[in-house]
Formats: C-alpha cells, sequence, structure tokens
C-alpha cells in the first residue's frame, strides 16, 4: 500500500529519531568497560523510558561541568644534539556508567613526535599515586618536554616556577600520555552522589578508570597497532600492574612493558604490626646516614642488606622478652642509622619513619625528609612532644610544580579549563577504598599474571636509596618471592636520591638510559 506525503514524513522522522538515539546508545556504550554496558547490551532487558530520561537529565547536567574541548599545538624543542617538533595535546575522556549516563572527565596530557611511523612508534601511558596525586610529578619532573628544577636550591617554596627544555625527555624514543585519575589536575566527576565518588575513589575502580581511559585514547588517535608502555611512581606501584591485567584482559589491549617507579608493591607486610616494616626500612635509614660522610651506591650497602635479612631479623622474632636479643639489636641499629643510643633502645631497635626523621638531627632542631631522608629541615616545634612537622623533601615542591602545570597547561598548550588544578588532593586520599581488612590491597598477584599471561614482558622498577616512603628493601624482598618465570623479566635499580629520584641530574638520565633500553 503506497504512503501518502504525510504519512511517508512521518515514517521518515521516526526512523531518523531511532537511528540517532542508536548511534547515541553505541557511542555511550564504547565510553563503558564491557562489565558497564548498559543491559540491553548483554542481553537483558532494554531501558526504559523513564530510565533514558534520567540518563539525559544526567547528561544535561553533565555538560554543565564538561571540561574545554581538546587543545592541539605545535612545538620544536631545541635539545643538546638535536631538536624535536612535536604536537602537545591537552584535553580529556568521559567517562560512562552502565546506564550511559556521564559520570567522569578525565583530564590527559599527550606528546607526539612528528613524522614517526604509528605501527612501530612506542606509546607511554604514565601516572603518580597518592591515591590523589596528578601526574605533573612524573611528566615535569622526569620525562615531559619540559622540566622544572626540584632539588636542592630550587626545592623551595618560592622558586619561580619557570620551566626549561628536558634534555632527558623520553620523547625521542616515545610518545606520551600523562592521565591525571579523577580528583586529581583538572580531572573531575560530573555526576553526582557517593555512590560515584566512591567508585571512582577504590582501588579496583580507579583501575577500570585508568584502563578504560588508555583504550579510548589509543582508539581515538588511531595508536592501537602502537607498542604500548605503561608507567607509575609509587601508588602507582599497586595501579600499575593492575591496569596492565586490566588492559590484557578486559580492554584488549597488550602491553610490552611496565616502569614502576619508587613503588609500593604490598601493603600487607610493610604496616601496622608486621616486623618485615623494620626489615626493609634499614636499609634506607643507614644510607641517609652513611651520605652525610660521602657519596652511598646499593652496593655500599651490602653489609647493611645481609645483617637486616639475618641476624636483625632474628632478634626482631625473639621478641622485647628476649632483652638480650632486642638490647643487640638496638645497639646495631643505633651504629647503623647514627639514632642516640639511649633512645634507640628505648624503641627496641624498631625504628618508625617519624620517629627517624626527628631522631635523627635532634640535636640541632632538624627533621629529615620521609621522601628524601638526605634532606633536612628545621623542625618547627623543637620543644614539643609530640612530631609536629611537615616533610622537608616534599611540601616545599607543592607550590612551584603547581604553578608550573598550570601555567605550561593554560599558556604554551592553550587549555584553558575552570577550577583549580590539584597536584596534591588531599580530600582523594582521605576518601579513598583501599579494600583493607583480611585482603589489604598489593599488586603482586597482578605482577605475576602479567607475567604469566604474556612471556615478553619486561619490567623496571627504580628506588632511590634514600626513600623512607617506599624503601627499595621492600620492593627487592618482595621480587624475590616470585617465581623465577616472573623475577628474571624484572629489572631492579637504584640510584642515590629520594622518591622523588629523578630530582637529581645524575638518576634523571640514568632513568631515561634505562626506560630506553628495554624499549629499543
Amino acid at each position: 500500500m503506497a504512503l501518502s506525503p504525510w504519512a511517508f514524513c512521518r515514517a521518515a522522522m521516526a526512523l531518523m529519531l531511532v537511528t540517532t538515539a542508536t548511534l547515541a546508545s553505541a557511542r555511550a556504550q564504547d565510553a563503558a568497560p564491557a562489565s558497564q554496558q548498559p543491559a540491553a547490551a548483554q542481553g537483558g532487558k532494554s531501558e526504559t523510558g523513564g530510565s533514558r530520561g534520567k540518563a539525559a537529565a544526567a547528561s544535561s547536567d553533565a555538560e554543565q561541568h564538561r571540561l574545554p574541548a581538546d587543545s592541539v599545538t605545535r612545538h620544536t624543542l631545541a635539545l643538546p644534539g638535536r631538536s624535536l617538533s612535536f604536537a602537545a595535546t591537552a584535553g580529556s575522556i568521559r567517562l560512562f556508567n552502565d546506564k550511559a549516563e556521564p559520570q567522569a572527565d578525565i583530564a590527559y596530557t599527550a606528546y607526539q613526535l612528528d613524522n614517526a611511523e604509528a605501527r612501530t612508534r612506542p606509546v607511554t601511558f604514565l601516572f603518580n599515586g597518592g591515591p590523589g596525586a596528578s601526574s605533573a610529578w612524573l611528566q615535569l619532573g622526569a620525562a615531559g618536554p619540559w622540566r622544572l628544577p626540584i632539588f636542592g636550591e630550587a626545592a623551595v617554596a618560592s622558586a619561580t616556577p619557570a620551566l626549561q627544555p628536558n634534555a632527558e625527555t623520553w620523547l625521542d624514543f616515545t610518545d606520551l600520555v600523562f592521565i591525571d585519575p579523577v580528583g586529581t589536575g583538572y580531572s573531575r566527576l560530573v555526576a553526582s552522589g557517593d555512590d560515584v565518588r566512591k567508585q571512582f575513589y577504590s582501588v579496583d575502580g580507579d583501575v577500570d578508570a585508568i584502563a578504560l581511559t588508555i583504550r579510548r585514547w589509543l582508539e581515538k588517535h588511531d595508536r592501537l597497532l602502537s607498542p604500548k608502555y605503561v608507567g607509575g611512581e609509587s601508588y602507582g606501584g599497586i595501579r600499575g600492574p593492575r591496569v596492565v591485567r586490566n588492559l590484557q584482559t578486559r580492554q584488549g589491549v597488550g602491553v610490552k612493558g611496565l616502569i614502576l617507579v619508587s613503588p609500593l608493591l604490598d601493603f600487607r607486610e610493610y604496616s601496622g604490626s608486621s616486623l618485615l616494616q623494620y626489615v626493609a626500612r634499614l636499609p634506607s635509614m643507614a644510607a641517609a646516614a652513611r651520605q652525610q660522610k660521602g657519596p652511598v651506591t646499593r652496593a655500599d650497602l651490602t653489609d647493611v642488606e645481609a645483617y637486616a635479612r639475618g641476624e636483625f631479623l632474628a632478634d626482631l622474632i625473639k621478641g622485647e622478652a628476649d632483652q638480650a636479643a632486642t638490647n643487640r639489636l638496638a645497639d646495631r641499629v643505633a651504629t647503623l642509622t647514627g639514632i642516640d643510643p639511649a633512645v634507640s633502645r628505648r624503641l627496641a631497635g624498631r625504628l618508625d619513619t617519624s620517629e627517624f626523621q626527628r631522631e635523627f638531627d635532634r640535636a640541632n632542631g632538624k627533621v629529615t625528609g620521609r621522601f628524601d631522608a638526605s634532606v633536612l629541615g628545621f623542625d618547627p616545634f623543637p620543644d614539643s612532644s609530640d612530631a609536629q612537622f611537615s616533610d622537608p623533601s616534599a611540601d616545599s615542591l607543592i607550590a612551584p610544580l603547581t604553578s608550573a602545570a598550570a601555567e605550561l597547561t593554560r599558556n604554551p598548550l592553550k587549555w584553558r579549563p575552570d577550577g583549580s588544578y590539584h597536584l596534591l588532593n588531599s580530600s582523594v586520599a582521605q576518601q579513598w577504598d583501599f579494600g583493607r581488612g583480611r585482603n589489604p590491597v598489593e599488586s603482586l598477584t597482578q605482577l605475576r599474571e602479567i607475567l604469566a599471561i604474556d612471556p615478553k614482558l619486561q619490567v623496571l622498577v627504580t628506588h632511590g636509596l634514600f626513600d623512607l616512603a617506599t624503601p627499595y628493601f621492600a620492593s627487592q624482598i618482595a621480587i624475590d618471592q616470585l617465581p623465577p618465570f616472573a623475577s628474571k623479566r624484572i629489572k631492579l635499580v637504584t640510584w642515590p636520591g629520594g622518591h622523588m629520584t629523578y630530582a637529581r641530574d645524575d638518576a634523571r638520565k640514568a632513568l631515561r638510559g634505562e626506560v630506553g633500553a628495554m624499549m629499543k
């Protein structure tokens, strides 16, 4: 039966509306991980008109919080012995829930070298830790095309946040994508409600979001065929192996290498009442004491490591009930760390990080850094019976790094979101769900799994000798417990320095060399 012109128009309009809705739904589904697809995509019930209305309302609200459109700028960097021309993109990727409702905008900064073959050109995705830390630490401290000096006289709060070309940038051999998880940098939630915040501020929700952002970036920039690497710092040691596992098994993205800078791999053994925390910290405390007399390398700590694994651990296990063992280890710890022997005996040789920080140079009213125990600063309350001091090796960096990151984004990269840039967001850390209890969070399980599933995957672990936040010996002990198929493909290297080891020129150059060797 022939349709009238009016009926034909109505039918065409209906078809157009259905097609538009279908395409929009498909785009939304593509933005969500497989486990978060709308029910209709998984064979369940389709959304009702009411739920579609709620999704539309949520989308409208999210538009009010949307980050600006991506900004692409072109740059040429003159460096010693070479010149790099590249495109920089400051932008974001929107994530959705299982109802196709917008949830979060994940900000990123990407650098892609000009005239490179995408199929063979590596791309590396980097994030920091915290939780609640933006990627500016790795971007402006180690790997990006511009660098902010953050060591020595430059490591003061009032330092001018002027960026300079980074001779040690990794851009020569890999494109770079720096990712800021929700609540850091300019990344933000665009949906309201406790459930949304709890999802992104959790171990698993955070990993899902980062892995999905990586997949979406690869699709958006047509880089699925490129060699892919993942790098994380600090709590990035928990994120890194889990993100790679998620990419392998849920996102369909293979990774050639994992780079972990000053990582934390296991909360189970190095906190609470675990005796291993004292074993793990002792070599770094001794390194801080010895560096006052001259340069220190890991080879100079062989005796401390052997003592920590052997007699020290044996005396610790005997407990304070064995007075002879307790005094013996307390006196040896005092000798190795420079702590007053009377204080060491009072603490039974079990030095907590904050106690070492305060007692190391208490006679001069100074405290050491937690992130770099070789850095000393004034104790603001030297006469107080309570420890009330900040970290002289880290807190002074917050102001210059925050200003430098915001200045880079807003001016050279020409991306100007509203709101504040969060270098470190304490509210994220305070609300984070670590999944503690019977199963404190760790990533050694995922490290085993990713190395088992891919016999070509390589892992690089780097540490600073003076880092008390994530001591290098903790990683060494953890790696030693892995089966040979895993441990033989993990390379652990150390340099004199702290948590942000790359703040020192020699370590930054060495880090670049190790990463470049992995990719070649």
